[in-house]
């Protein structure tokens, strides 16, 4: 399939006058959540959640200072779901965040919500369904917020938003039973079935010789990262989640799952030839290569709609351009006073029903019964207190305004893209692959004097990092992995900011409390819905019990075997005997 980008490219929005100033709108959208059939790589129709009938979802432009006012009616009839806009602070709007047993109850089928919050911040971004890991069946797309202080105005010509992002065939509440599973005690994930930019393959982005474009790049993928080039043009770095960069010239980009990336790229001066644009999954995230995959997506710059769309080169090495060395254009310096500082151990391990789950301090999380933010809201003092919120939500308390620190060691042989909501965080620290636990004393560990801040930040395999954030935005916001596979099993924190400052400050509307109303759904009390020994957690929801001593995954594995050739075999004998009867 192939599909023109005339519809994604904004010629002109930030060429503005200097000193013109921008009037802030309130921008309105009315979202019927609907299932619609599509098939973007042409292999194979499946039912897919769009907006209003419609697959691929709209593109939001907003500008900065907009106020957005999204009316959510979920229209599935089979499914629940929510919208989280990933990257947004939500700014004094935390319950307009959108994770589901954070900020939220569900919107169960026929019920309606209004997200409405203010963006006072520039740059790339996108939204999703935030709920039982449904965002790759589709309900996710691109949000560009528009600057006219952007300090590249007039370094270039047009913008270009394109979304990168892996491709299921089989849709997500059967992928992830399989997943979280007995039969898959590794916790092997499933592998997508392909890639695509812009929801297709084969795009076609025409250009203009001499023009600069201003690309915006969105990886809006379940799992895998994606190693980006264009063939015989230099990709100039300038935003990376929101944050304007010095420019950094790159021949090859890595954009793991959740993250973004802007580059200023010049086209050349004849239009002899068209140019081919290459994502290619990380197959180091698979734990097997189908034969059958192709883990490439190709686009193509078009000089000339005459001239052939050549294939590009196969490349046997891939060398990416290091984010960890991108300074912020606004020259914030590192925090080097920390308040609090908080070490998360993470690992995969399984439990007593056999299957793989994600841990974080030997924690999986488990939803609670009452949503965090609610439970913050309704527990007086005690709301400081990390008990109240549940046993398997992995809560820490942050002091309003507080210099923040999370060390996150890696004991796990994959990739790990963590976000953080309703911060960005600067990245003061990553480790090589296989280095272990941080060690701050180890004479490697040095700091940069202006570091890269971003909101999704990868953990290299058996690796550490470390990010700093200032408690300036008082709300509950998730700390977890981006890779939906990995959320859905379990490797997700809860940091809860400044609670006793929502308590005086923050209403919770009306409509987001009807959803809970709409499905019975607790609104009061601790992660259990006690509303009255708010340390009793009795009846709390909670993980499958923790696994027998001595029974590992590969022991789990010889056992699910043995049984599946004990049935076998009992089954032929009946055969036989049924047969010979």
């Amino acid at each position: 399939m192939a599909l023109s980008l005339s519809n994604f490219l904004y010629a002109g929005v930030l060429l503005l006058p200097f000193g013109l100033i921008a009037q802030a709108a309130t921008v309105n959208y009315d979202w019927n959540i609907t299932w619609v059939t599509a098939n973007p790589d042409g292999a194979f129709d499946r039912p897919t959640i769009g907006i209003n009938g419609q697959w691929p979802l709209p593109l939001l432009n907003i500008t900065k200072g907009d106020q957005v006012v999204v009316n959510v009616n979920n229209q599935l009839g089979n499914q629940s779901t929510s919208i989280h806009f990933h990257g947004i602070f939500q700014n004094g709007t935390t319950e307009m965040d959108g994770p589901v047993g954070i900020s939220q109850c569900s919107i169960p089928p026929g019920s309606s919500i209004t997200y409405n919050f203010t963006i006072n911040q520039p740059g790339t971004y996108w939204y999703h369904s935030h709920n039982a890991g449904q965002y790759p069946d589709g309900l996710r797309g691109p949000l560009v917020v528009h600057d006219p202080d952007n300090p590249y105005n007039g370094q270039f010509d047009e913008e270009v938003v394109v979304t990168m992002s892996d491709w299921y065939h089989d849709q997500m509440p059967g992928l992830i039973a399989s997943f979280i599973s007995v039969t898959n005690p590794t916790g092997a994930e499933p592998i997508p079935d392909g890639a695509l930019f812009n929801d297709t393959q084969n795009l076609t982005v025409a250009v203009q010789p001499g023009k600069t474009y201003l690309f915006h790049f969105i990886n809006v993928a379940a799992f895998a990262a994606q190693y980006l080039w264009f063939e015989d043009h230099t990709m100039r770095i300038v935003e990376v989640d929101g944050v304007y960069t010095e420019p950094a010239d790159a021949q090859m980009v890595y954009i793991a799952a959740a993250q973004r990336m802007s580059m200023l790229i010049t086209m050349k001066n004849d239009t002899n030839s068209n140019f081919a644009f290459v994502g290619s999954m990380d197959q180091d995230l698979f734990d097997t290569v189908p034969p059958t995959l192709n883990p490439n997506v190709t686009g193509w710059l078009v000089y000339n709609e005459q001239a052939e769309n050549p294939i590009p080169a196969l490349l046997d090495d891939f060398t990416p351009f290091d984010d960890f060395t991108l300074v912020p254009q606004d020259g914030l310096p590192l925090y080097d006073n920390v308040d609090y500082s908080i070490t998360l151990h993470l690992e995969m391990n399984n439990l007593g029903d056999g299957a793989n789950y994600a841990f974080l301090n030997d924690i999986t999380y488990v939803s609670p019964k009452v949503p965090t933010l609610y439970s913050v809201l309704s527990t007086s003092e005690l709301a400081t207190n990390p008990t109240v919120y549940g046993s398997n939500t992995n809560s820490f308390i942050l002091n309003h305004l507080d210099v923040i620190e999370i060390v996150l060691n890696n004991d796990d042989p994959g990739k790990h893209p963590f976000h953080l909501h309703g911060h960005n965080f600067q990245a003061v620290w990553r480790s090589d692959d296989d280095a272990g636990f941080y060690d701050p004393t180890a004479s490697n560990v040095t700091f940069p004097a202006k570091p890269m801040r971003r909101d999704t930040f990868v953990v290299h395999p058996n690796g550490n990092i470390v990010i700093r954030f200032r408690a300036d935005n008082p709300g509950v916001w998730l700390y977890h992995c981006h890779i939906e596979w990995h959320v859905d099993s379990g490797l997700m924190a809860t940091l809860v900011e400044a609670p006793l400052v929502l308590q005086e400050t923050l209403k919770i509307p009306d409509d987001h409390y009807q959803v809970c109303r709409d499905q019975n759904a607790l609104t009061q009390g601790n992660a259990a819905g006690n509303t009255v020994d708010l340390l009793d957690l009795s009846g709390q929801n909670l993980p499958p019990a923790p696994l027998p001593d001595g029974f590992t995954a590969r022991g789990i594995v010889a056992l699910t075997f043995s049984i599946i050739s004990a049935l076998l075999g009992i089954a032929a004998i009946a055969w036989y005997v049924f047969d010979f009867l």
